[in-house]
């Protein structure tokens, strides 16, 4: 595992500040939840209890237990108050490019496996465009995905983009939907997308994928 490779200093620094991301997490509503940390290559955090989904919404001191004393990684769950599309790390970089010049900036999580998170309010639906693309993953209900500083084999889950540097606002949905299909269609501009007869936000929702 990564961090055993770390000094005795590193690693207990490293869970202190691990620790400390869950708390702040939490005290903003955040449905933090600890995870198992990924020994192999090709593995993936998975939630630690499993009744996860009944634990959403514990309290800050509850989550200060969980991530104390031993390693975990930080997960939040999907669905309730933040989705996430997840996508390969050329599409991610085309997408962060599109939002800055656009205007619309949105927090992005890189993974050291060369996946970006793109992190929006949930709710909405996702465009066919999104949906039936196999590079793109929507993360809704019932899913989870990893926050910063999560171990991985390869290295450690970071952010691109902070929500703080925006006031914590997550961006609706549909935003960040439109600026990832107009980064597949390979736009550089802020053009408008086909929405196929009707408002993005009124289409019918594909089902999000579970983690």
């Amino acid at each position: 595992m990564l961090d055993m490779e770390w000094p005795d200093a590193w690693r207990g620094s490293f869970r202190i500040e691990l620790r400390a991301e869950a708390i702040s997490l939490a005290e903003r509503g955040w449905p933090i939840l600890p995870g198992t940390v990924p020994t192999d290559e090709g593995a993936h955090p998975e939630p630690l209890h499993a009744d996860w989904q009944e634990r959403l919404g514990a309290h800050p001191r509850q989550v200060a237990a969980w991530f104390t004393g031993k390693p975990c990684s930080l997960l939040v769950a999907t669905g309730t108050m933040v989705d996430a599309l997840e996508v390969g790390d050329e599409l991610g970089r085309r997408a962060a490019s599109l939002l800055r010049v656009t205007g619309h900036p949105a927090p992005i999580v890189a993974m050291p496996n060369g996946r970006w998170l793109f992190l929006t309010a949930s709710g909405g639906a996702l465009h066919s465009a999104l949906a039936g693309h196999t590079d793109v993953t929507w993360h809704g209900e019932g899913s989870y995905v990893p926050l910063p500083p999560t171990p991985y084999e390869q290295g450690v889950v970071h952010w691109r983009v902070k929500p703080a540097i925006w006031g914590w606002r997550l961006p609706a949905a549909a935003t960040v939907h439109e600026v990832l299909v107009r980064a597949l269609l390979g736009e550089h501009a802020d053009a408008p997308v086909a929405t196929e007869g009707q408002p993005l936000e009124d289409q019918p929702a594909t089902a999000p994928s579970v983690a």
